[in-house]
């Protein structure tokens, strides 16, 4: 056997989301052959690839069945977070991926969602962060049991910068580690869309695969501040079964799909789709509807990334400060879990066949 032959072998690989083989895409590297042993470093597009135990499986079978087939072939898996930017040198440089979670709506669980998306991720090998743009309704500090605690500050920039808090391996920022939860934020939009530039340029993320943005509800000043601030790679939208969340997920939609605004819509997920009772785990009760988001994702030719059920462990795990990825619930993490892949495939999917992100330009 010689590495010649690995890699023609390999040629025959496909990557499922980007179209072509893993040889072509320079994606197999370190090809090491010892007699019948054949060892081999894949590099996917995002640590957490949901193919991963398709392409070991199809790879070892490529050598076995065209090169030799008594081969003992060791796949070994790496990562490089793919990343298509405007401006890699601009406001936030090291962060690869910058993904808003939307809805239409207040209401539908996107925090829940944000949260233990970001989790996923981490979880997945990605190094993340996850920001509360949520200025008006800041959940983060309850879900990740950090009320009361303040950031620190570092040296840097004109007046320095923000420490991000660490919990549960991932980096968090929310204005409700800055103010006191008991009082109200009474904002103008210009002041809230303000805090929001400073929690990109302001705050020290440093190298991240993903920054996950927990939107506030609706579409209006800081979701257009944000895209006038740093080039987001793509939108999540979040929606329940019922026709009221759905009717405003389709506004969240035509926001984004607006000609000057144009930012990808990765895509939709719907939360509480259907109520699992813990003593009756194999029983779905649809209380809010059926299938009303993968019916929705249809409609538009966007890709649906999954169902997360009405448990009452999710709940819970938020208000107690350990949302449900860090618990022992398997089965509902494991929704979170195929969500997050999914949508780390179509994030990978969407660099790879869209043109650069960008920061937008709105004309009032």
């Amino acid at each position: 056997m010689t590495q010649e032959d690995i890699l023609k072998a390999l040629g025959n690989v496909q990557e499922p989301d980007l179209g072509s083989d893993i040889v072509s895409l320079n994606m197999v590297k370190d090809v090491q052959i010892n007699g019948n042993d054949v060892s081999f470093t894949i590099v996917l597009t995002t640590p957490a690839c949901p193919m991963k135990d398709l392409m070991r499986n199809a790879a070892i079978n490529a050598v076995r069945l065209l090169v030799n087939k008594e081969a003992n072939v060791q796949v070994n898996f790496t990562a490089n977070t793919n990343s298509k930017r405007t401006d890699p040198g601009q406001i936030l440089p090291k962060v690869k991926n910058i993904i808003a979670v939307v809805s239409g709506k207040g209401g539908v669980g996107k925090s829940t969602v944000s949260a233990n998306l970001a989790l996923a991720l981490a979880q997945g090998g990605a190094s993340v962060g996850l920001m509360d743009a949520d200025i008006y309704g800041p959940s983060v500090p309850i879900m990740f049991g950090v009320r009361g605690e303040r950031p620190k500050m570092m040296a840097g920039g004109e007046k320095g910068l923000i420490v991000p808090l660490e919990r549960y391996g991932i980096k968090l920022m929310s204005i409700g580690l800055l103010v006191d939860e008991k009082n109200a934020v009474v904002w103008r939009g210009p002041m809230a869309s303000s805090a929001i530039k400073q929690f990109v340029t302001d705050v020290f993320w440093d190298e991240l695969d993903y920054l996950v943005i927990d939107m506030p509800p609706g579409t209006g000043d800081i979701h257009l501040t944000l895209m006038q601030t740093v080039p987001v790679t793509g939108v999540i939208v979040v929606t329940t079964p019922q026709d009221v969340a759905l009717a405003d997920a389709k506004k969240g939609i035509a926001m984004f799909g607006q000609a000057q605004i144009k930012v990808p819509i990765i895509g939709i997920v719907e939360n509480m789709s259907y109520f699992t009772p813990a003593e009756l785990p194999n029983n779905k009760y649809y209380i809010f509807g059926k299938e009303g988001g993968k019916k929705l994702a249809e409609e538009y030719d966007i890709p649906f990334l999954g169902q997360i059920p009405l448990v009452q462990s999710i709940r819970e795990g938020g208000d107690k400060g350990m949302p449900i990825m860090m618990t022992d619930d398997e089965i509902t993490k494991s929704a979170f879990s195929d969500f997050a892949g999914l949508a780390a495939r179509s994030i990978a999917m969407r660099n790879a066949s869209l043109e650069a992100s960008r920061v937008i330009e709105v004309v009032a």
